[in-house]
Formats: structure tokens, sequence, C-alpha cells
């Protein structure tokens, strides 16, 4: 097998007009008086327009903080290196419309450029609205605020936008909540003006980081649906964090499995859950539950994602795997090798299909 990263001898205008956002080799890494705290080390990802790229993995692998260097918005002292090419699409945002490529991590963090693309080109919903949110605005104010940077300077337009915006997302009484507080809100709802306040500026991009998280099953399910509707009607290109295989299958197009800062597989949808390479993404198939193997003892995976310092060489699921061989897998790091046409894995033993049956 040939080393190979996701389309890697492709430039941004020779992929086609779908792809809208290209990540390579993505490294942010905090230098802590203990050492150099490695928690995202050479992502390659791939946004096409209109479709929703997956990213699932397990706490502490390196979602949250992979999309935090996409909006630029990584805390100190972590430092973000690699490219982010992005094709600006949103005159309303900043961009020409005719689709200039430029590259995120060049630019300053808190400079202007970015500034007009945070928000605007790309939004994201995070993950605890009840911490997103300013405890001391109206839910009304902070969308307006989003809309008044990118879309309009007129406050009546961007109240009327707001309004239009919760109506859009499914509010109960929308105009009552624009002026309420987000304790005042139900975990729902908060979620809904969340939702509401990241598509005001019409982005070309939405991440959503485990939006469905803390929320009861019914609620959940709404919210899917939502972003899925959403989708379809604006064509937004969705980056969807989760650590839930169950909602991957609902909702992506494209996944990447990440572990300890690497995407260790990255392939459709259908290949990742009947046709998966990697033995981290097998284990994880393993441990969803089925009425089929009602009578058998769930499968875990044993151990823990290891601390992302000072890393011994070798695969990072060494010392979890099940394949693993002393001498082999723990002696130089593992390239992403591509096993098939839009199919790429991190592992020395994925010749073969996985034919366990295990799907959606």
């Amino acid at each position: 097998m040939s080393v190979e990263m996701p389309n890697p001898s492709m430039t941004m205008g020779q992929k086609g007009d779908d792809v809208i956002l290209e990540v390579k080799d993505l490294k942010v890494h905090f230098h802590l008086d203990e050492g150099r705290l490695k928690s995202v080390d050479g992502v390659d990802l791939v946004i096409r327009k209109g479709k929703t790229l997956g990213i699932v993995g397990e706490s502490g692998c390196g979602k949250s903080v992979t999309s935090q260097a996409l909006l630029r918005i990584v805390p100190n002292p972590g430092k973000t290196e690699g490219e982010i090419l992005l094709k600006r699409q949103n005159e309303a945002a900043g961009g020409s419309g005719t689709g200039d490529v430029v590259d995120l991590v060049k630019l300053d963090p808190v400079g202007k450029e970015i500034r007009s693309i945070r928000g605007g080109e790309i939004a994201m919903i995070f993950q605890e609205p009840m911490k997103a949110f300013s405890p001391i605005h109206t839910i009304g104010n902070q969308i307006m605020e989003a809309i008044l940077l990118h879309r309009t300077s007129d406050k009546k337009e961007a109240w009327d936008i707001a309004l239009e915006t919760l109506i859009s997302v499914g509010m109960s009484n929308p105009e009552q909540r624009l002026n309420e507080y987000p304790h005042q809100l139900s975990g729902g709802m908060r979620q809904r003006a969340m939702i509401a306040m990241a598509l005001a500026s019409h982005p070309n991009i939405l991440i959503a980081d485990e939006p469905t998280t803390a929320l009861d099953v019914t609620v959940q399910a709404q919210v899917l649906k939502l972003i899925n509707d959403l989708k379809e009607k604006l064509n937004t290109s969705v980056i969807f964090i989760t650590h839930d295989l169950g909602v991957i299958a609902e909702m992506s197009d494209e996944v990447a499995v990440m572990y300890l800062g690497k995407v260790v597989e990255y392939t459709d949808v259908d290949t990742l859950f009947y046709g998966p390479r990697h033995p981290y993404t097998i284990a994880l198939l393993h441990s969803i539950p089925s009425v089929a193997r009602r009578s058998e003892r769930l499968e875990s995976i044993d151990g823990s994602v290891p601390y992302p310092m000072n890393l011994p060489a070798g695969c990072g699921f060494y010392s979890r795997c099940k394949k693993a061989q002393s001498g082999v897998c723990n002696v130089a790091d593992i390239p992403l090798v591509k096993v098939k046409d839009n199919h790429y894995v991190r592992c020395l033993f994925a010749e073969e299909p996985y034919t366990g049956g295990d799907g959606r």
C-alpha cells in the first residue's frame, strides 16, 4: 500500500466547485511547563458544499480543538500550524463572491478578515449554549449582534431577520423569546436559539459541536431534523462533531474517525458502517447496542485515550488494540494509507475489510 493523504496531489481549484474548505496537516500544540501537548497532530479534512462531514471519537481525541482551530479561537498557549484553505463565497461577509482561497492559519486571529469569516462564512453551534450565550443580554440582542456584523447595519431590519430566523428554527412564541434571557429558556429552546444565531448570517459552513449534549431524546431528534432541514434549504455545509455513532449514521455523508489527535479512518458513511478497516472503528461499532445481539454482553474498549503529551513512537491505539504487534506497531508513527477510493486508514493491518455485519 502506498502512503496517501485524502486528495493530496490536488489543489483547491482542481478539486471541483463542491469543495469549499480543505484542511491540510493541521496541528494544534500547547507548549506547557510539563512538555508539548499535541491536541491535534496532523489532521486532513475536506468539506464539500451542501454535505455533512461527521467527526467522531472518544472524549479527549481532539474533535472540539479541531473546530476551534477552524475558527481560529484556540485558547492560549495553543499554537496552530498547517493549512486551512477556505474558498470565500459570501460577499455579505466580506468575501469577493468569486471563490478566492484564503489560508485561515495565516490570518491574524483578531484581525478584520478572520472576524468577517468567523460567524459570517463559518458559524458554530457550541456544545453548551448556557455557557456560550451571555447571561446579561437578551437572546434578541445576541442574535442581532451577529446580523449587524455580517448582514446589515439597520437595527430594524436586523430585528426582523432575527425574528424570522427564530421562526425558521421552530421556536415557540418567537417575539417573546427575543426579549428573554438565556436562563429563561429550556435546554431545547436555548439550543434552537443557538442554531438561529449561527444561521442568521447565512454561513457557508456550520460547525455543530455536539449540539444535542444534555438534551432528552425527543428534543435531540428535533434538533437533528432541524439541522438537516436547514442544510437542505440553505445548501449549507455541516461539520458535525459527536461521540455518538448513531447520530453519525443519521447526519453524515462522510466521516472522519479521530483518535489521539489524528484521523485514523476517513471514508463515506456507508463504508464506515459496512466495511470499516481500523481496529478502533471496529471496536466502536461493536460497542453499539443491537437488538440482534441482545443476549450478548456489550463489548468495551479496554483503557482510555492516553494523555497526548510526550507520547512514545508508534500507533496511538497500540496499548488498547487486539491486533497490535510489538516491534511493528510501536516503532514509528503510522501514516494514513489509501485502501480504496475515498477510504483512508491509519493502520498497518488494514488490508482486509471488516465483514462482521454491524450496520445502522
